[in-house]
Parts: C-alpha cells; sequence; structure tokens
C-alpha cells in the first residue's frame, strides 16, 4: 500500500518545483466529480474513521504525487494531527453528501498546495548567502530563518494539537532545500527543538529564541 502518512513527507516528496500542479475550474470539477464514488459512507467511518479516507487519499498520491497525501491534515485533532488545512476537519464531521464533499476535498487539497508552494517561497527568501571561499555561514541566517519559520507553522496551525510535529518537519524541509542530508537535518532539528514545544500551547518568544539559537549553532556543528 502507499504510504499515506502526510508526517513521513521529505521536501523531496512535496517540493512544488519537482511536483507542477495546476487545477483550473474545470478540471477542479472533474476531480470532485471522480472523488465522489470514493468516499466513506457514515457506516465505514462509524468502523474505521482513521482509515475511511484512504481510497481518497491513494486516488490523489496516484494522480499527482505523494505530496497530496496531506490534502486533510487539518488544523488540531483531525484526520491527521496538528496540521494546518482549515477547510477540512475530519472524516466524523466534514463527510455529507457526496457532492459537498468531494468539492471540499478539492478545496483542501488546494489549501495544502498552496502551503507547500509557500513555504517554498519562504525557504528561497530565508536561504543563507553561499559563503565565500574559505569561510563559512553566518549563524544568524540560521537563527533568522528558524524564528520565521517556527512562527509561521505556529500560526498556521494554530498551535494546536501536536503543530510541533509539522513545525519540526517544516524546519528539517529547509535544511535538506538548503542542501543538509536528511537525516542529518532530523537531528539538528531534534537537538534544537526536541521536548522544548507543547501541544496546544504556543512557543513563548523566548523558547523561541533559544530554539532558533540552538538551531543555528547545531547547523554549524553539523556543517
Amino acid at each position: 500500500m502507499t504510504e499515506l502518512w502526510a508526517h513521513t513527507l521529505t521536501w523531496a516528496e512535496v517540493d512544488p518545483s519537482r511536483h507542477p500542479f495546476e487545477l483550473d475550474d474545470d478540471a477542479a470539477k472533474a476531480l470532485a466529480e471522480a472523488l465522489a464514488p470514493l468516499l466513506p459512507g457514515a457506516a465505514a467511518i462509524e468502523e474505521n474513521r482513521w482509515r475511511s479516507l484512504d481510497p481518497v487519499t491513494e486516488f490523489l498520491v496516484e494522480r499527482y504525487g505523494r505530496w497530496a497525501c496531506g490534502w486533510n491534515w487539518s488544523v488540531g485533532e483531525g484526520d491527521k494531527d496538528g496540521g494546518v488545512v482549515g477547510v477540512w476537519c475530519c472524516a466524523a464531521d466534514s463527510v455529507t453528501t457526496a457532492d459537498e464533499t468531494s468539492e471540499l476535498v478539492v478545496a483542501a487539497l488546494l489549501e495544502w498546495r498552496d502551503w507547500l508552494e509557500e513555504l517554498a517561497e519562504r525557504f528561497a527568501a530565508l536561504a543563507p548567502p553561499e559563503p565565500s571561499a574559505g569561510s563559512s555561514v553566518d549563524p544568524w541566517h540560521w537563527e533568522r530563518a528558524c524564528t520565521r519559520l517556527v512562527t509561521v507553522v505556529a500560526a498556521r496551525t494554530e498551535a494546536e494539537s501536536g503543530w510541533y510535529g509539522h513545525c519540526m518537519q517544516v524546519l528539517a524541509w529547509f535544511l535538506t532545500y538548503n542542501g543538509v542530508d536528511e537525516e542529518r537535518a532530523r537531528e539538528v532539528v531534534e537537538s534544537a527543538v526536541g521536548g522544548r514545544f507543547d501541544s496546544w500551547i504556543a512557543p513563548e518568544a523566548t523558547v523561541v529564541d533559544a530554539v532558533s539559537s540552538r538551531f543555528a549553532r547545531t547547523v554549524g556543528d553539523q556543517g
């Protein structure tokens, strides 16, 4: 079975530059029509809420790539914990009629894609400059990037439920965007963030500062 868990996505899998995607009004309507027969009924949701939307997700992943499995990574405790999608809640609350729900799925997919494209733009803007020969990147660039990315993820997730999981993922994506090995990126982020953020609580500025400072130092150590 295709891996459907959004929290395992890598930057290579979600990078908009590697996975072009366009959906005009006609294509969106056609997609909604294709999704409608795949939507679960009330009995399926009652029996297995967490897997009832798998046919929808598998269809989207097969058509567009694995990045699409984040379509229902909703804010709070929805189908997936601590995400950024606001138009979708969960199967139990968001599934109504086939026509209405299929249109909502498309809207959720577009919202998730917009987030990935926003991140790509932020990564480009926050990327440190290439160091000159014999020098290294000023840690300030890494610290600034961490602060801004933590802040924007906390805002978009509304710091609900396990929001920091996606926050750590985004920080790792930023490092791999900048050429850091994936495993090393996860180690850097875990060292900087691990245990310092809490569920349902937006981090205080002093906590963000401490995390960002450690992030910058650890990137330098890893380099």
